[in-house]
């Protein structure tokens, strides 16, 4: 009768942590979900250009792994700009995403990711290096130094990202995570 009651025991607290278990990654695949919404928003007009329809503001960074790119040495291809810091959940959560579609879309549809870092407002630099090994991001990442280009394109909440068609015209701003869908339809719109 013990041996029963202790084996019951047993079984109904393997049920309660199995349950929870479940439930924690239920919630946490929730949690990840609404952080994969981004949202496009309306255009604020500037002498920048940073307007639908309006050339980007060309610039020169120089990316973690050393090399000096500009904005303008990807005429020709669709950019998709992004503005992102170690610290900010929703730039981890979109990360995965864009590396996945950088991995297997980005060559095929004509595309370049820029992820500028926010340098000025991240943490140092061993934690932009970790940031970048623990997702093993392989598109190129320009180290905003100065915060100069994170003004300039109005990166006052991130992640923000633009999406920049083949001449160098700016065609959506995304505040906000974005996920492999909202790419591939964002760039199915650009020429």
């Amino acid at each position: 009768m013990k041996r029963t009651l202790g084996l019951l025991l047993v079984g109904v607290l393997i049920v309660i942590l199995v349950g929870g278990i479940v439930q924690k990654n239920v919630e946490e695949r929730q949690a990840t979900d609404r952080l994969n919404t981004g949202s496009v928003v309306d255009f604020l007009p500037t002498d920048e250009g940073l307007a639908k329809g309006e050339r980007a503001p060309d610039f020169e960074l120089t990316t973690l792994a050393g090399e000096a790119v500009r904005l303008s040495d990807y005429k020709g291809k669709k950019v998709i700009l992004n503005f992102w810091a170690t610290w900010c959940p929703p730039c981890r959560a979109e990360m995965p995403d864009m590396q996945k579609y950088y991995d297997e879309q980005a060559d095929g549809e004509n595309v370049e990711i820029l992820a500028v870092n926010l340098t000025t407002v991240d943490k140092g630099m061993d934690k932009i290096n970790a940031f970048v090994e623990e997702f093993s991001l392989t598109f190129p990442i320009p180290m905003d130094t100065e915060g100069e280009i994170g003004d300039l394109y109005q990166a006052a909440s991130i992640p923000t990202s633009y999406m920049i068609d083949t001449v160098g015209r700016v065609q959506q701003k995304i505040v906000g995570p974005m996920n492999e869908e909202m790419m591939e339809e964002f760039i199915a719109e650009m020429e």
